[in-house]
């Protein structure tokens, strides 16, 4: 089934709160768009609705955490951790907090709405700060994942969520017991493509593509940007003997950062980032990511240059 992540976001909520959780949200004038709205709709006295005020959607958060609930905020994603960056930074994470930053429409898969609301920065953003969990996931069934992980594990989460619908990349009964997490989703030799979000999808069918050309690719999906599944990547590394990492987010600090860091201490080989260098512009999704390099055809050029043939 072809599903936005964004779309798991109010639905799990409601599912959890079935379940007993003792879940708030707090949601800044987009409740609709990042479907906390849905959530809202049935548990109405679980939602608070701040306005335009995303640094004060983090301190109500940040006060409601206190009361011993877990709560999760919205937003998109270029408003919910940049305008509000110093109070996640000093207010969430400095007090390790049970708040779980969920902002949605993330990268330039948000398409229309242009270089303003297309998140680039928020991977490296959250990353950066200690304590701060990073999840990527790479369609509905692995959002939903995500968010049910960040509710039952103590402390500051931040989950990536999309506006364009991805296809099915895991079964609907999928779950991650805890973090961090990556998977090898295809086995491969000559190249280990990692890839997280939207790109992931993409980089199944650029191996496809290249089995047909006698190219090996493995594709393994790096969902938990920070911390980082060491164990799978060293071991995909190790075996592939280079890397290609793929994101729709900047190429710089962002998940092929994490990697890069990571190989260049514990397992050297050739690593190339691809990502954005520049600010996104309006488009389908499908046009910009054609446009700016980052779909299955453009990540298969990439493996044949990385390989030289």
């Amino acid at each position: 089934m072809v599903q936005a992540t964004r779309a798991a976001f109010g639905a799990t909520l409601i599912k959890l709160v079935e379940e007993g959780h003792d879940i708030m949200a707090v949601d800044a004038d987009l409740c609709g768009s990042t479907t906390t709205g849905a959530f809202g709709k049935v548990y109405p006295d679980r939602l608070v609705d701040v306005g335009i005020a995303e640094q004060n959607m983090i301190g109500v958060a940040s006060g409601l955490a206190l009361t011993g609930r877990t709560v999760f905020t919205g937003s998109f994603a270029v408003f919910g951790t940049g305008r509000c960056w110093e109070q996640i930074r000093n207010t969430v994470c400095d007090s390790d907090l049970d708040v779980k930053i969920c902002p949605t429409h993330a990268g330039i898969t948000v398409g229309p709405d242009g270089a303003t609301h297309q998140a680039l920065e928020d991977i490296a953003l959250m990353r950066v700060l200690p304590g701060m969990r990073v999840l990527v996931p790479a369609d509905y069934a692995s959002a939903c994942a995500a968010i049910r992980v960040a509710a039952t594990t103590p402390g500051p989460f931040y989950v990536r969520m999309g506006r364009e619908p991805l296809p099915a990349v895991y079964d609907d009964d999928f779950a991650i017991e805890s973090v961090p997490f990556a998977r090898v989703l295809r086995e491969g030799s000559d190249i280990s493509i990692m890839a997280c979000g939207v790109e992931v999808a993409q980089a199944l069918a650029a191996a496809e593509a290249l089995a047909g050309e006698g190219i090996d690719a493995e594709v393994v999906d790096v969902m938990s940007v920070a911390p980082l599944a060491e164990d799978v990547l060293i071991g995909s590394a190790a075996k592939c003997g280079r890397v290609l990492t793929v994101e729709e987010h900047s190429v710089y600090g962002g998940m092929g950062s994490a990697v890069a860091e990571l190989l260049a201490e514990k397992q050297p080989v050739p690593v190339t980032r691809m990502g954005m260098t520049t600010f996104g512009q309006s488009g389908t999704a499908a046009e910009l990511l054609a446009y700016y390099g980052l779909d299955a055809p453009a990540i298969a050029r990439r493996v044949h240059e990385v390989l030289g043939r």
